[in-house]
């Protein structure tokens, strides 16, 4: 590496300079100093490593730093909360250079920019592989936090967004290379690639959620099917849910004829979409999804129902009944 540790915090702050509302001390110093909220505050933390969450070859620093904090901002939003502060941790190989952790920082301060937080500071130290952790301190009104723990039998299963896009775009990234440039030619892979590398944080989406009367929601990082059963075990229900109505864009129908997979286990399973799942009284379905396509121009779908007993039932286009499996990411499945 070109720079010595105090010589890249300063390029850092560099990158991460200028007046941020409620920091009193920010990067450099041994701790930061911040100003808390009248709300409650919300925290949040998570792991991004090479090899097991991205492929430093083949994802540009600044897309990952981005990606850093929108994994971790979109839990803060799957509460109905607001991110305000964060901090940024990185074990770096000696093979990267210090022009790449200034690019990385790039994309962390773009999208702090984009959701008006703090990166007030952090760690660096020298490891095998790359790692980068992310913490994220946020606020939501006293009492108001939405949880994974309240759905309820009646209540409506929404999701926002359409699902499946980063799923078709890690398994474009890893197809054989003609089928790759075919799907690149034709125009729609450059979507799945973006949604990949690039995913973006409900914020607002949350908010605008829990103030509709959300009674449980989370955020989609390991797919409806694995997340969907952790969001009912935590609630003591079961959920069916209708496959037909699932939102699968296009590019994914594409990726999949082209990669001889079923579209709908990539929207079902894939993970890594970042949109929320929530559960809502169904009387208030429509105003919420009036309310996401007015501010956010975001769609909203109900997928199907919370009922009562446990596990997941899917129910296909013809309405024959399975038992949905939940099939998701797991980092320590066998």
């Amino acid at each position: 590496m070109e720079l010595s540790e105090d010589g890249l915090v300063a390029a850092i702050r560099t990158v991460l300079s200028g007046e941020t509302s409620g920091v009193i001390v920010g990067l450099g110093d041994d701790a930061a100093v911040v100003e808390p909220g009248t709300g409650s505050s919300v925290l949040t933390t998570d792991l991004l490593v090479d090899g097991v969450h991205f492929e430093r070859g083949s994802t540009s620093a600044r897309d990952l730093g981005a990606k850093a904090i929108a994994v971790n901002v979109s839990d803060i939003a799957a509460m109905g909360a607001s991110p305000r502060y964060a901090l940024a941790s990185l074990a770096l190989p000696s093979d990267i250079e210090a022009a790449w952790v200034v690019e990385l920082y790039g994309g962390m301060r773009a999208a702090c920019d984009e959701y008006a937080l703090a990166l007030v500071g952090g760690d660096l130290s020298r490891a095998e592989r790359l790692v980068i952790s992310v913490m994220v301190l946020g606020e939501v009104s006293r009492g108001h936090a939405v949880t994974r723990e309240g759905a309820r039998a009646g209540d409506a299963i929404v999701v926002t967004g359409s699902l499946g896009a980063a799923a078709a775009g890690l398994a474009l990234s890893r197809a054989p290379a003609p089928v790759l440039l075919a799907a690149l030619s034709a125009g729609w892979a450059r979507e799945l690639l973006d949604a990949l590398a690039r995913p973006a944080a409900r914020v607002g989406e949350g908010v605008t959620l829990a103030q509709c009367g959300a009674t449980a929601m989370m955020d989609l990082s390991d797919g409806v099917a694995k997340d969907l059963s952790r969001l009912c075990i935590a609630s003591g229900v079961g959920a069916r849910v209708r496959l037909a109505d699932v939102p699968i864009p296009e590019a994914v129908r594409a990726a999949a004829a082209a990669l001889a997979v079923d579209p709908l286990d990539l929207a079902i399973s894939g993970g890594e979409d970042y949109e929320l799942l929530a559960t809502i009284a169904p009387t208030e379905v429509d105003g919420a999804r009036e309310r996401l396509r007015d501010r956010f121009g975001l769609a909203l779908t109900r997928v199907g129902d919370i009922v009562e007993g446990q596990g997941l039932v899917a129910v296909d286009a013809h309405g024959a009944e399975s038992t949905m499996e939940p099939k998701g990411w797991d980092h320590f499945a066998g």
